[in-house]
């Protein structure tokens, strides 16, 4: 496995980084390990494993010391940008404790937390975020679509820091738009914003994919000013023990609350309202014991969308997304509800989704696999029950397709996943799409006790080896094997 090289780096926190990647490609190994010796979980034991999870997901407590931040704005300040940066150093300094928003409009540019920091925010403040390019600069080590770089500071940013938050009733503005951020997605069949010459990511974009197949080192990944790569809006590095909660987020540039490579991560009661491109709610990419719970996702892309790196870059890092609980959420608009994908490279274990509901005729899939055989991974060990559904386009999708195709020579593996109890209303066009690829089946896929309404066309199914129907009726009609494609 080729790992960060130091001999290159100029920066001594790539240098840290690359000695946390040397320890998560050594969990990396022995999850390959347990992989090859797959064994599926035991029924009786699936939801004890979620409880499990949640209680052993560490949620970070603070000192009580108080931090206000107004405390901390100086008259010669032209925004809020320093005053955050004084309180949040100061609060660390002291040992930790909260900083405190209180109501009213903040204008800044990137947030940086550091340890034992609880940034709260009091109902009725709103922190608005600059939307000038350069005052995300120096560039930072962050992932972008599942690929290392240095890149714009995520707007709210932590590296490498232990017991953080973003807490409280107020809300952060990213300050994207159909003239700022957006437009630097370029043309797009979904484009609702301006085009502005010469401010495209597709160049950057091509050339970082490239570069990650070539192994540039990550130090000479170089894709901040002038690349148009939208950053992150909420995006803790090399983490552990990270809380968000209550707060509501919008107008994000890029997806919304990407924690990469972190350890104990709860994301509670957030509200997620955000319709431009690639606005995904909830990313959890290489992440280890995740809670999101009482959440209310309405999105330009998928509600919540598990990741583990793209490609080469995903196979290189090697760590999966695994020990994960999603529950009591409700998804409106998005590409998806709950998604694992498509930058699943390093795979994806021990996923339990629960007690959610979606309802949008712009919802276009309830639960969505999505990966092909350039990405790969290992997807195991999937446990949804009790989906309500009102309106959606498509209920389960499993796609071996996505994007590229089938164009590589790293087929997926997706196995053992069971879906009880999921109740969809009204279809809008297929109840069920699964396509595995014929030299690598889906296998081990099992629907019990579920329900698809007013389907307006038949399923797809192809190539799934232990493929199982326990009381699923389409229309209001039981179907098994022989009669599930002519339903709808």
């Amino acid at each position: 496995m080729t790992k960060i090289s130091s001999s290159g780096l100029k920066r001594r926190n790539l240098i840290k980084a690359a000695a946390a990647t040397s320890v998560f490609s050594a969990l990396a190994t022995n999850q390959a390990l347990a992989s090859w010796l797959f064994k599926p979980l035991q029924s009786q034991d699936d939801w004890l494993k979620a409880a499990e999870i949640r209680a052993n997901t560490v949620v970070p407590k603070f000192s009580d010391q108080i931090f206000k931040l107004a405390d901390y704005k100086l008259a010669s300040d032209l925004d809020d940008e320093l005053s955050f940066h004084r309180a949040i150093q100061a609060c660390h300094k002291a040992g930790g404790g909260r900083v405190d928003v209180v109501s009213g409009q903040y204008i800044t540019g990137p947030i940086h937390l550091l340890s034992n920091v609880e940034l709260h925010l009091q109902k009725g403040a709103v922190v608005n975020f600059v939307t000038d390019p350069k005052r995300y600069l120096p560039a930072v080590i962050t992932r972008w679509e599942g690929m290392e770089l240095m890149g714009y500071s995520p707007l709210i940013y932590a590296y490498q820091q232990t017991n953080i938050a973003i807490t409280g009733k107020g809300t952060l503005n990213g300050g994207g738009n159909n003239s700022t951020w957006w437009p630097w997605k370029g043309p797009h069949k979904e484009g609702h914003w301006d085009l502005i010459a010469g401010e495209d990511q597709k160049p950057a974009r091509m050339k970082l994919m490239a570069d990650v197949e070539a192994g540039v080192p990550v130090s000479q990944r170089l894709y901040a000013d002038g690349a148009y790569l939208r950053p992150p809006f909420i995006q803790p590095y090399l983490c552990q023990n990270i809380l968000i909660e209550d707060v509501t987020i919008t107008k994000s540039p890029f997806w919304l609350v990407n924690p990469v490579l972190c350890q104990n991560v709860t994301v509670r009661g957030v509200n997620f309202f955000s319709h431009g491109p690639n606005s995904d709610g909830c990313d959890p990419e290489s992440c280890d014991h995740v809670v999101i719970e009482d959440c209310l996702f309405d999105t330009g892309d998928d509600c919540i969308a598990i990741k583990s790196g793209r490609n080469a870059d995903g196979r290189r890092i090697g760590v999966p997304s695994q020990n994960i609980v999603v529950r009591n959420c409700l998804m409106k608009e998005g590409h998806g509800g709950v998604v694992i994908g498509s930058e699943i490279s390093g795979g994806v274990n021990n996923v339990f989704v629960e007690d959610c509901q979606m309802d949008s005729p712009h919802l276009e899939r309830a639960i969505r696999i999505k990966t092909n055989s350039i990405r790969g991974g290992v997807i195991e060990h999937l446990r949804y029950r009790n989906i309500n559904v009102g309106k959606v386009k498509n209920a389960i999708v499993v796609n071996f397709y996505y994007e590229e195709g089938d164009a590589g020579s790293f087929d997926p593996t997706v196995r053992d996943v069971v879906i009880e109890n999921l109740k969809c209303g009204e279809i809008l066009n297929q109840p069920l799409n699964l396509q595995g690829f014929e030299r690598k089946p889906i296998s081990d896929f099992h629907l019990k006790n579920c329900e698809f309404n007013n389907a307006k066309k038949s399923s797809v199914v192809r190539n799934i080896d232990n493929f199982t129907l326990d009381n699923v009726k389409i229309n209001g009609q039981i179907v098994n094997q022989a009669t599930l494609l002519n339903v709808g």
